[in-house]
């Protein structure tokens, strides 16, 4: 019987590349996104349904589902990606701004994931994968409410996984570092520029940019087509392994983090991303 998937955040980036993926390997994909009108051609591909699903909008978790639903009969897996991230001081970043990163890249994850565990529970299988981020495992300046979402997220992941092991539904965790193939970057340079800016953080924010500019230099980034393979192999290697880091640039931050002591780890960062003031 041919697998059916849903993802959400298809319209560009890792969703739109593991949209790409699954449909080459003869899986049904139920591709969403806020603007379906936007969409860059999923909708021409075989057994691919393009549909609304905006995180934010519960009614339209509901129809994406019931639309895959009547197309395809039944969905096996479940790839939570749309996901944005604020770039900022914490303090220059308005209240407002605060509860849309944590709706979109937390609450509307918790409010898909929700909507689709009764079919998963009624089948007893079912996979989802959550899309992290490095930044889940590491914290860096000037994103940390981004950071906040995804630790967020890997909680929750975590807990879940242990919640449902006993009803045949996988959890997985995938988490991704610097790709360039996506608009994650613009939105974000977008999402700053919106930002209240306050003097005396102007020479902080001038070193972290080049802090940052000099990481993005320095490492090999991959493309979301590598990143969708890992996706795949999350989604399908029937094992109950949680974390899958997704891109090698990462690798060292993630071994810090979790194979040094706190000190180390903590050493380790801020000689590597802590900006040099004065």
């Amino acid at each position: 019987m041919t697998q059916t998937i849903l993802i959400t955040g298809c319209s560009t980036g890792f969703g739109e590349a593991t949209a790409r993926l699954f449909a080459s390997r003869g899986w049904n994909v139920i591709a969403t996104m806020r603007r379906p009108e936007a969409e860059a051609g999923l909708a021409n591909l075989p057994n691919v349904l393009v549909t609304r699903l905006d995180v934010q909008d519960p009614a339209s978790i509901e129809a994406a589902m019931a639309a895959g639903l009547a197309r395809f009969g039944r969905i096996d897996v479940l790839v939570n990606n749309a996901g944005f991230g604020l770039f900022g001081v914490f303090e220059e970043t308005s209240r407002e701004k605060v509860l849309e990163q944590f709706e979109v890249n937390l609450f509307g994850l918790m409010d898909v994931t929700r909507a689709l565990l009764p079919h998963f529970r009624a089948n007893r299988s079912g996979t989802i994968v959550n899309i992290s981020s490095g930044a889940g495992v590491f914290a860096l300046p000037m994103i940390s409410l981004y950071c906040a979402s995804k630790f967020a997220l890997e909680g929750f992941s975590e807990a879940l996984s242990y919640e449902l092991s006993g009803l045949g539904i996988g959890v997985k965790i995938v988490e991704p570092g610097g790709v360039t193939s996506t608009a994650f970057g613009q939105r974000s340079g977008a999402e700053a520029a919106g930002a209240h800016s306050i003097p005396d953080y102007a020479p902080f924010v001038a070193a972290s940019n080049a802090v940052f500019a000099g990481l993005r230099a320095s490492r090999a980034n991959a493309t979301s087509a590598e990143v969708a393979e890992v996706i795949f192999t999350a989604a399908t290697d029937g094992t109950n392994q949680l974390r899958y880091v997704a891109t090698e640039d990462i690798k060292p931050l993630v071994a810090a983090r979790r194979e040094t002591s706190e000190a180390e780890y903590l050493a380790f960062m801020r000689a590597r991303v802590a900006p040099k003031l004065g």
